[in-house]
């Protein structure tokens, strides 16, 4: 059997047994549509309040709190067009960072071409917001700030209840992309001081396909959808029950393991950190040293260009990235390495190994045998070499 070592979990997580065993009556026997009346619609109504009151117990919010989307990038647009739409009259200022995932940074951008002003605040070398930098730039027409709570290429965990402090001071609503810590590390809504907050069933074991914004009560927004009253009027269209039944499920596991698969990993995560430094010249760590995702590595191997790495990886039965997966079809270098104040050319040999569920120490082993001599020769070929390193 060919070796398969997946270490992109940041990118997707396989589906848990436990949780395609919960969905499937919901396609067949239980399959009634929830807002219909008659028995089989009443039975799907109460099973999704049931996943509805499980998401939002795991975040410290009420069940009416909790809007069941398609995923996180619905749920980060909902955030920010909803605000920025319904609050039109307070002013017209968002204010966000430049290393968002594209579900948040483009939706800013869409916002911008029609009338409104984007703020990007700048982050240090590790990827790390200055909540200073916040304070400073909340201005009168402020509506809303938009950080997400940790980084999905870097790994680096912001300080986001020093921003939630801030923010709540002056008034502002503030969002979080949190689909990176959601079910890995704590999260709560009222410890980070968030008004809106977006995670995504896919990343913590569950289905594809379904996902929720938290809203604060009292929180003024606009419908992301129209065309029902789903979603307390909030988000038309038919419910997807049974991938809300498997996210509830999913999120079930996850709370149970949290704490000590958060351990095994940060475990593996630094084994596999010091190994790459010892074995291989040149390298640079990206992402804070120790506030960042129990499960994330990622380096720049200078001299070395990043697709090629991939590529050479896979041959070996290892999967990984260089970045987002929603980035994955372009050249560019990551704009969050860029944002970090990296060069071009030294973000070009990004690599990011994202550990989950079914990474052992063995897999590290391989993977550290065999990553050194793909990185010397690929380094051999490039006419940069280690330069970049040198300089």
């Amino acid at each position: 059997m060919e070796k398969f070592i997946y270490l992109d979990y940041a990118a997707t997580t396989p589906v848990r047994p436990e949780v395609v065993e919960a969905m499937m009556p919901y396609f067949t026997e239980k399959f009634g549509n929830p807002s219909s009346l008659y028995t089989e619609g009443r039975n799907a109504r109460g099973a999704i309040e049931e996943a509805r009151d499980r998401v939002a117990a795991s975040i410290g919010a009420e069940s009416r709190e909790i809007v069941f989307t398609s995923g996180g990038t619905e749920a980060d647009n909902f955030a920010i067009k909803g605000i920025a739409y319904a609050n039109e009259k307070k002013g017209n200022h968002i204010i966000t960072t430049p290393i968002e995932h594209h579900a948040v940074l483009e939706p800013c951008h869409y916002l911008r071409k029609r009338g409104f002003e984007i703020t990007y605040l700048p982050v240090d070398e590790h990827g790390m917001v200055d909540p200073a930098d916040v304070e400073r730039t909340i201005t009168g027409k402020t509506v809303l700030v938009s950080v997400m709570h940790a980084n999905n290429e870097v790994g680096t965990i912001e300080p986001l209840s020093e921003i939630g402090k801030i923010t709540r001071e002056k008034g502002v609503y503030l969002h979080t992309d949190a689909v990176q810590t959601f079910g890995h590390i704590p999260v709560d809504v009222n410890e980070l001081g968030v008004d809106l907050l977006s995670i995504s069933a896919h990343k913590l074991y569950g289905p594809k396909g379904i996902g929720a914004l938290y809203i604060r009560r009292g929180t003024r927004m606009e419908p992301f959808m129209q065309g029902g009253s789903q979603e307390n009027n909030r988000r038309a269209g038919t419910h997807n029950v049974a991938g809300i039944i498997g996210f509830a499920k999913a999120v079930e596991i996850a709370e149970k393991e949290m704490v000590s698969e958060a351990k095994r990993l940060a475990e593996l995560r630094d084994y596999l950190i010091r190994g790459i430094l010892e074995r291989i010249e040149d390298v640079r760590l990206n992402g804070h040293p120790t506030k960042r995702l129990p499960n994330n590595v990622n380096v720049c191997l200078v001299g070395a260009e990043g697709e090629a790495i991939l590529l050479s990886l896979d041959m070996e039965g290892i999967s990984s990235s260089s970045g987002s997966a929603c980035t994955s079809g372009t050249l560019d270098p990551s704009h969050v390495l860029l944002a970090m104040g990296i060069p071009a050319e030294i973000a070009h040999s990004s690599l990011r190994l994202t550990l989950g569920s079914r990474t052992t120490k063995e897999d590290i082993d391989y993977v550290l045998d065999v990553l050194p001599p793909i990185v010397k020769r690929l380094r051999a070929m490039s006419p940069l070499g280690t330069a970049w390193g040198r300089k």
